[in-house]
């Protein structure tokens, strides 16, 4: 399956690279027509000036400019139609770079790394090898939190299924140029880190015009008056009046040069990113789709026959108009003459009270369609994966040939099973290297994946809502003088804190109290175990610890052994990884010593 994968995104690839290049010698030949078109234009211009009249010079004169506008427009768009063609082919070649397990040039969504949280160190969630590399598509700090957060937080059941819905149908074959296309439309611009919200939660809290509404009348009057004034000086009166008006102007400039500085680079700052989601929503507003949840965020887009994209293609027209001020000489005679900062700030004003409300919804509409995308662009590279059905039984987690997605090999050992019931512990033993950790998370970052409405690295999975809790890298900190066993033991303190608040919770401990002696860890792990029978939790327990294996016959029906086991052939220990029941009666760590050259008596 992943063959015939990977030749669909190397096809598209090599199709996006021969449209790339027919496109790009086209706005090659286009560029010299621009050349051409200035050139001819200033010669005609010339030639009509001097050999006719000022009339048929200006006429020329404008005729050539416009010629010029529309070739210069013409080789713009080519440009953009490029670039998107570049765009394409990179993110084809970048879907292959997944299904082969490279993600070291992938945005490792380091930002929303959180040692403390119930289980995203543990599983991988963020960082260097991550499930966020291999999910998320989105450069835009919308999409990238959106994805965070689902990932971060299980939705709700109702919740699950819409977004299953939506991906489903984002990924009907019919759709997948509208997909690819939405996913690279952004990586058109350059986006900060720091979200739009930003700016327009300090919109909501400055005005220049409502605290100081004298301006208002002078942005309308004292340009006119200004320009008034210097025409009538060409004409005889005196300079006297247009130099009072001009220095007029340039006072209030200097009185308010620190706001006008702020509204300035506060707004060009998020310039790219409007630009970006203008293009997208247009997009989204365009796209024909029956699923409920697409329907219903694409509908939050209109707002008394207004289109989002429409609202923030004005804000970034005013920002780009705003944007002349950056040169220096045509800034000081805007400024000065025309009041052209105060102007724009007061469209921005403007824009805010019609726009703003609408505008900050569109935003969360957005954000979730990036995520979204993400998902369906996940499950497109992985047809084989199963959308998981969210079960009625409590703590179920069934699951046919489970794996982990991201273990990278050709041939990826995959394991079925089955537990359910409120008090229920599987404990898993194994020697070392078998595979207990890693099965261990392999259920974890699978009910994760469930949770957040994308499918499953498994043939089927059915998984009850659960809080899922993890303790499986806990380390000493030094800076808090915290032991690594003290870290473990306030992890395990907020397990017992979660589940005293009655939400179900599935848990997933590793080698739980390694570091204390023997005896104080098998007294304290079956107390654990006792203890989180009682309450609303299940969950596994991996351990090299044979003695808990005693808790199945203390607790029948609520503890069971599961293991992994090894082979020793000569010097070579030979793992299946294969889940079986009962405990484990093969260990390795005295061959494993010895091959490490430890001399250990057979």
């Amino acid at each position: 399956m992943r063959k015939e994968v990977a030749a669909v995104f190397q096809q598209r690839a090599d199709q996006f690279q021969e449209q790339e290049k027919q496109t790009g010698s086209k706005s090659s030949t286009v560029s010299w027509l621009r050349v051409l078109v200035f050139i001819c234009g200033a010669g005609i211009t010339y030639f009509l000036f001097r050999n006719y009249n000022p009339t048929a010079g200006i006429i020329g004169l404008i005729l050539s400019y416009m010629l010029f506008i529309v070739v210069m427009r013409w080789h713009s768009r080519l440009n953009y139609t490029y670039t998107h063609f570049k765009l394409l082919r990179e993110l084809n070649l970048e879907e292959l770079d997944r299904l082969q397990g490279k993600l070291q040039k992938l945005d490792k969504g380091e930002a929303f790394t959180d040692n403390q949280h119930p289980y995203t160190s543990d599983l991988d969630i963020f960082g260097d090898n991550s499930l966020f590399q291999l999910l998320n598509r989105s450069i835009t700090s919308l999409g990238k939190t959106k994805l965070a957060s689902w990932l971060q937080q299980a939705a709700l059941p109702a919740e699950v299924k819409q977004r299953q819905e939506a991906v489903a149908a984002l990924t009907k074959p019919e759709q997948l140029d509208w997909l690819q296309h939405f996913v690279v439309m952004p990586r058109h611009h350059k986006h900060t880190e720091v979200p739009s919200s930003a700016f327009f939660e300090w919109l909501r809290e400055n005005s220049l015009y409502k605290k100081h509404g004298y301006m208002k009348p002078l942005l309308f009057i004292l340009p006119v008056l200004t320009v008034a004034a210097i025409v009538a000086w060409f004409y005889g009166f005196s300079g006297y009046i247009p130099g009072a008006f001009l220095l007029l102007q340039f006072l209030l400039a200097y009185r308010f040069r620190t706001i006008r500085d702020d509204y300035y680079e506060k707004s060009i700052s998020i310039y790219e990113a409007m630009e970006s989601y203008t293009r997208q929503m247009r997009h989204i507003e365009q796209h024909e789709t029956n699923a409920a949840l697409l329907t219903s965020l694409k509908n939050k887009l209109f707002y008394k026959q207004h289109k989002a994209s429409e609202a923030l293609g004005k804000l970034a027209g005013i920002i780009d108009f705003f944007s002349y001020r950056l040169s220096t000489l045509m800034a000081f005679f805007l400024n000065t003459i025309l009041m052209w900062d105060f102007l724009w700030i007061y469209r921005i004003e403007q824009w805010r009270d019609q726009y703003l409300g609408q505008v900050e919804g569109s935003l969360e509409v957005l954000a979730n369609y990036e995520a979204l995308a993400s998902i369906a662009s996940f499950q497109l590279a992985n047809p084989a994966y199963a959308v998981p059905e969210i079960s009625d039984v409590p703590f179920e987690v069934t699951a046919t040939a489970l794996e982990h997605p991201l273990i990278f090999v050709s041939e990826r050992i995959a394991n079925s099973f089955t537990m359910q019931g409120a008090g229920k512990t599987i404990v898993v033993t194994g020697s070392n290297m078998s595979g207990k950790t890693t099965f261990l998370r392999t259920v974890g970052i699978n009910m994760v994946l469930a949770f957040t409405g994308a499918p499953v690295a498994a043939s089927q999975m059915r998984v009850a809502p659960a809080q899922v809790y993890t303790a499986m890298r806990t380390v000493d900190n030094l800076a808090e003088s915290t032991s690594s066993f003290y870290a473990e033991l306030k992890r395990l303190r907020i397990l017992l804190n979660l589940t005293e608040q009655g939400i179900p919770v599935f848990y997933l401990l590793d080698e739980i109290l390694k570091g204390t002696n023997s005896r104080d860890r098998h007294l304290g792990a079956m107390a654990l175990i006792r203890q989180l029978h009682r309450r609303t939790a299940s969950g596994l327990i991996s351990t090299h610890d044979l003695e808990l294996g005693a808790m199945e016959e203390e607790l029948k029906g609520s503890v069971e052994n599961y293991s992994f086991n090894s082979t020793i052939e000569g010097d070579k220990i030979l793992f299946d990884y294969k889940l079986q029941r009962g405990l484990c009666r093969s260990f390795n760590a005295s061959k494993l010593m010895q091959l490490m050259g430890i001399a250990i008596e057979e």
